[in-house]
């Protein structure tokens, strides 16, 4: 069901429930994507169109290139955002820390609970394929081990979460833990998941990498191999025009999506969350 409803919202690239505005982007977020010819012409809401029924508790659209928010429902409201916690925790390993370098993998990451790649104890293995396992996998311990890595302790990554938040202007979002485990102190809105999601697309190794539906990485000595498949259906199938961007489900925060689309010469980010449907 929830295919056949986004494929509507991607054909429909023109309607909101309110009327269509330009967002104010805090200065901390650039729009340094390649702009598309059209960005002077946003799209318009179409006459006597209704738009698509959706069942997500909070829903925001964004056409990129002219900044008009296309749909909006709740898309203030505070909620948990699972997984999609990931893009922040992915963008400070980024900007601090070099692909090639190698981490040892803590027992305390590898037991960590909810989806993972099976990290082992004492494995080391290099950010890049933690990074992979991080964005197309949706690992829980890579994100673990990406932020003891960076930051010596879990603490003191959390801090650099929510610093990176202050940095980006973002005033409704709060993080907890770098892998979005449920926890009330770890929430955004759906306006503010769009902000940050345009900061991710701004990084080329994001922007490929949550395009991978499968990929296999290796421990450094190769004896250590995990099997990586996407937790974004929608890339695998031919349908949807969906280039990413993150998957979030846990029971906090109910099934949660944040999505970068191109439809007839329009760049669209699309944030769900909490759809029960």
């Amino acid at each position: 069901m929830i295919e056949s409803l986004l494929f509507q919202f991607l054909l429909q690239p023109s309607f909101s429930e309110v009327t269509p505005r330009t967002l104010s982007v805090p200065a901390g977020i650039y729009l340094s994507l390649k702009s598309n010819e059209d960005q002077k012409n946003p799209p318009t809401r179409k006459k006597n169109f209704m738009g698509p029924f959706l069942q997500a508790e909070s829903i925001f659209a964004l056409d990129i290139d002219s900044r008009t928010i296309l749909f909006e429902k709740n898309s203030r409201t505070q909620r948990q955002i699972a997984s999609i916690s990931k893009l922040i925790t992915a963008l400070i390993i980024l900007e601090e820390n070099k692909l090639d370098e190698k981490v040892m993998v803590s027992k305390n990451a590898a037991s960590i609970e909810g989806r993972k790649i099976e990290l082992a104890p004492g494995e080391v293995i290099t950010v890049e394929n933690l990074l992979f396992g991080l964005l197309i996998h949706s690992g829980n311990d890579t994100a673990l081990a990406l932020a003891e890595h960076n930051a010596g302790t879990l603490e003191h990554f959390v801090e650099k979460m929510n610093g990176k938040v202050k940095t980006l202007g973002l005033q409704h979002t709060h993080f907890s833990n770098p892998a979005g485990l449920d926890d009330k102190e770890n929430y955004s809105t759906a306006n503010d998941v769009a902000l940050f999601a345009l900061e991710a697309l701004d990084q080329p190794f994001i922007r490929d990498a949550v395009q991978i539906k499968e990929k296999e990485i290796f421990s450094v000595d190769s004896k250590i191999k995990h099997k990586l498949e996407t937790t974004d259906d929608l890339l695998k199938d031919p349908l949807f025009p969906i280039k990413g961007l993150k998957t979030g489900n846990t029971l906090g925060a109910g099934p949660s999506f944040v999505g970068y689309t191109e439809k007839d010469g329009h760049r669209i980010i699309t944030v769900m969350l909490n759809s029960t449907d």
